[in-house]
C-alpha cells in the first residue's frame, strides 16, 4: 500500500501542483447543525456548464480546525468550496475527507493546499492508481480539456482501516471504512459526534438513484451495520436535501433490494443479459430522478454478479 501512495505523490509530484489561489465564488452552503454545513450539488450528469458541481460536499468546523468531506467534481467547485469556507470561519483547513474514488467526489482536491492532510479508505489509494488515468481521459468531454488539465489525483496519506477519529477541536469525527465493497470498494462515512450528523457519502442516495459501482449483495449487507452509527441525521451523497436516521436508507434498501430480487428472478427462469437488462427494477423508474441514465448500468452490473452465485 505504501508503495502505491508513493507511486501516485510521484504522479503528483510530475506535474505542476500550482495550488489555484485566484478569487473564486463561493458555493452556496446551508446550515444542518451547529458547525456542520453542507453544499448540495445538482442531482444531474456531469456537464460543462455544471463545472461537475452534482455531489454534495460537507464542512465541519471545530474549536481548531476545519474538515471538508469530498471536494466536488472539478477544481472550480473546490475553489468554490474553499472560499465558502473562508466567509464562514478563519480557521485553517486541516482535513480533506475523500469518501471514496469516484471524480464528482474527488475532482476538486487540488483546490486544496499542500498543508492538508487527504484522508480516505485503506483501499482508495488502490482504485485511483487503478482508475485516475481513465477518470481524466473519461471526464475530459464532459468537463472540457481546460478543466481537466487542472485536476491533480491525490492520494490519502491518512489512511482508515476500520473506523478512526479526528479531533478537530471540540469535535470528534468518526470515520468508517466499509467492507465488503458497496457502492464502491473504498467507501467511507463521517459521523460528527456533537451533533449526530452523518455524512454518508455514496452509501447514502436520496432522490438520485443509487449507482452501482461495487456490490449489490456487498450493499445490502453493510446498510444493516450502517444503520446503527448513531446519527440523528445524515447527508447523503446525492440528493438536494438532509434526512432523518436511519430512516433515509429505506428508499434505497427497497431499490437495492428489488435489483436483486429482479435479476436472480431473470437469471433462473434462463433471460439472457440483454433480454433481462430493461426488466430489471421497473417498478422503481418513477421513484427516482436519473433512472433512465442509471439503471440499465445497475442492471448489468447485478445481473453479472448474480448469475455466478
Amino acid at each position: 500500500m505504501n508503495a502505491i501512495v508513493g507511486l501516485l505523490m510521484a504522479l503528483v509530484a510530475g506535474v505542476s501542483a500550482t495550488w489555484a489561489d485566484e478569487p473564486a465564488h463561493p458555493l452556496a452552503i446551508e446550515t444542518v447543525a451547529p458547525g456542520d454545513y453542507v453544499h448540495f450539488g445538482e442531482v444531474s450528469l456531469t456537464t460543462r456548464q455544471n463545472q461537475g458541481d452534482i455531489a454534495n460536499l460537507g464542512i465541519i468546523v471545530g474549536q481548531k480546525a476545519v474538515a471538508v468531506v469530498d471536494t466536488g467534481g472539478s477544481v472550480a467547485v473546490g475553489r468554490g468550496l474553499l472560499a465558502a469556507i473562508h466567509r464562514i470561519t478563519d480557521k485553517p483547513v486541516r482535513y480533506v475527507i475523500n469518501t471514496h474514488e469516484h471524480p464528482d467526489h474527488v475532482f476538486g482536491n487540488a483546490a486544496f493546499g499542500p498543508d492538508v492532510t487527504f484522508v480516505g479508505h485503506h483501499n482508495l489509494p488502490g482504485e485511483l492508481a487503478k482508475r485516475g488515468e481513465y477518470y481524466l481521459s473519461s471526464f475530459r468531454e464532459a468537463l472540457g480539456a481546460a478543466a481537466i488539465g487542472e485536476v491533480k489525483i491525490i492520494p490519502p496519506t491518512l489512511l482508515v482501516d476500520t473506523e478512526t477519529t479526528l479531533d478537530l477541536g471540540g469535535r470528534r469525527l468518526r470515520l468508517t471504512a466499509w467492507s465488503p465493497a458497496a457502492h464502491t470498494n473504498c467507501d467511507l462515512t463521517v459521523l460528527d459526534e456533537t451533533n449526530g450528523v452523518l455524512f454518508g457519502g455514496d452509501l447514502v442516495f436520496l432522490q438520485h438513484i443509487p449507482v452501482l459501482d461495487g456490490s449489490v449483495t456487498g450493499w445490502l449487507s453493510v446498510l444493516p451495520r450502517l444503520a446503527k452509527l448513531p446519527a440523528r441525521i445524515v447527508v447523503p451523497g446525492h440528493g438536494r436535501l438532509v434526512a432523518p436516521w436511519p430512516q433515509a436508507l429505506d428508499d434505497e434498501r427497497r431499490y437495492l433490494t428489488t435489483l436483486a430480487t429482479d435479476a436472480r428472478r431473470l437469471i433462473a427462469a434462463g433471460v439472457p443479459l440483454a433480454r433481462a437488462v430493461p426488466r430489471i427494477a421497473q417498478s422503481e423508474r418513477g421513484r427516482w430522478k436519473l433512472f433512465d441514465d442509471y439503471n440499465p448500468r445497475n442492471a448489468t452490473a447485478a445481473f453479472s454478479e448474480l448469475e455466478w452465485e
